[in-house]
């Protein structure tokens, strides 16, 4: 039985020079150049009579949309699900390997399957096929090969126009998926735009992402309240509320009267400016000799991103900004700060 030659007989010597390859920027140009044309023709002779069926039948399900594939058409059928599911349209991935193992319990009579193959041959969609037939639910299949056997089994075939694919070979799918991808979210728009889908209920559906809490957030969400505010009396000295102004983290002070009613702001900013124009006399000061009287405020029902940009509007920005009720009472304070940690 022979042996394998010493480890260090395998390796390459650290004197040979390593090969470099190049890719030249006219051999990309025309790649992309190559890219757009093949993607020129799906849009040139796809059948939009046949796609507004399709778009139809989906908007017309009363139960649930499943999308089905294999390798990198499934990939594709699982974002355009997800796609729909963030427009508020139920949705699904249904693996074919899963659903012949139980899966396919989830589907109804209801339920539309929406097949996403390039050839329309896979073996795994053309052993789903049938069983998701007996189920009741309507087949749909989204191919490129015309004349494939999963069009047997399908109530409704869509065919998507492939010239060829980018790969030298015509073999890699990069451009089947690329019709793939622009054909399901232009159909999911195109849903969300029948289904009078207001940028408000899209924003529900995202709560974390900077679009929904621009939309969702008011300045009661995110203003502080209570002991956090920094608040003061306007007979009040003001080296008295030092520590009022410095420890609350506000980078101010709201002047109050005993009802809470709000007279006026004062700042840090201001403190520096009265204690180089006052110098010692700063100490015989009332918080309501320097307080500025006319500040911004904003009430607790506006939207947090409207809080933003009233801070951010002239004739100068500020950093924060009083929050009163319909009685002009003191209720809270919205700062920038806490604006920009809420991720507005």
């Amino acid at each position: 039985m022979g042996s394998l030659p010493p480890s260090s007989d395998l390796s390459p010597s650290p004197n040979q020079p390593k090969t470099q390859e190049n890719l030249d920027q006219s051999t990309l140009l025309n790649l992309f150049k190559s890219q757009q044309k093949y993607l020129n023709y799906f849009f040139q002779h796809l059948d939009l009579s046949q796609t507004l069926i399709f778009t139809q039948t989906l908007l017309n399900s009363s139960g649930t949309i499943f999308f089905t594939g294999v390798g990198k058409s499934g990939f594709v059928a699982q974002k355009i699900s997800q796609t729909l599911i963030s427009l508020a349209i139920k949705s699904g991935f249904l693996s074919p390997v899963d659903a012949l193992h139980g899966d396919i319990g989830i589907l109804t009579k209801d339920d539309v399957v929406v097949f996403f193959s390039k050839s329309g041959n896979t073996e795994e969609l053309i052993r789903l096929a049938p069983c998701a037939k007996a189920k009741g639910a309507y087949l749909i299949g989204v191919t490129s090969n015309e004349g494939n056997l999963l069009m047997d089994y399908c109530d409704l075939n869509v065919h998507l126009p492939l010239e060829r694919e980018l790969c030298p070979f015509d073999l890699a799918p990069v451009t089947s998926t690329a019709i793939q991808m622009v054909f399901g979210d232009t159909v999911a728009i195109a849903l969300m735009g029948a289904r009078n889908l207001s940028k408000e209920q899209y924003a529900v559906n995202h709560p974390a992402g900077r679009i929904g809490k621009s939309l969702i957030f008011k300045v009661k969400d995110v203003m502080k309240k209570q002991e956090e505010l920094p608040v003061c009396k306007e007979c009040d000295l003001m080296m008295d509320q030092l520590v009022e102004l410095t420890s609350k983290g506000c980078g101010c002070l709201l002047v109050i009267d005993d009802k809470y009613h709000l007279i006026g702001t004062f700042t840090d900013g201001d403190l520096r400016r009265t204690l180089k124009a006052s110098g010692q006399g700063i100490f015989k000061l009332t918080v309501g000799d320097m307080c500025n009287r006319s500040p911004r405020t904003i009430g607790p029902d506006a939207m947090a991103v409207e809080a933003m940009q009233k801070m951010e509007s002239p004739p100068s920005p500020v950093q924060f900004l009083p929050v009163i009720n319909d009685e002009d009472i003191l209720i809270g304070i919205v700062t920038l700060h806490g604006l920009v940690s809420a991720g507005l």
